[in-house]
């Protein structure tokens, strides 16, 4: 599967060599596409609202468990399409944000890919 591949610290968009938009191929896509999934608050996309991770309701600004966002960090993961696999790590959460990393396998090639993430808190005050 591949994705467009994206700068892992603005999130946005690279070139390739040739200056096109570049892309990425497994497992890093998966792993990807993974983090995408975690960095999507429940009801963000327009498309579908019953997806993304409850970081309104259940994470941010309630005394959630680390073990629960771990699983729902998991949970984000896993629907990408042909990742059989994910586990989550938290390095970092505190009141302005959230940071780990995503590991994913693929059912494809059944390599493991990691990827970092950060997710950033937007209630006022940043109250985790």
């Amino acid at each position: 599967m591949q994705t467009l591949l994206l700068d892992v610290a603005q999130w946005d968009l690279v070139l390739d060599a040739n200056g096109n938009i570049a892309v990425a191929s497994d497992p890093y896509s998966l792993a990807q596409d993974a983090a995408s999934a975690i960095k999507t608050f429940l009801g963000e996309a327009f498309w579908d609202t019953t997806i993304g991770v409850p970081y309104l309701q259940q994470i941010f600004g309630v005394a959630a468990s680390l073990a629960l966002v771990k699983a729902q960090l998991a949970d984000a993961a896993l629907t990408v399409p042909e990742t059989t696999s994910a586990q989550c790590f938290i390095t970092a959460f505190t009141q302005r944000n959230l940071q780990g990393q995503v590991q994913i396998t693929s059912q494809t090639t059944g390599q493991t890919a990691a990827l970092p993430f950060t997710v950033l808190n937007p209630l006022p005050g940043g109250n985790a």
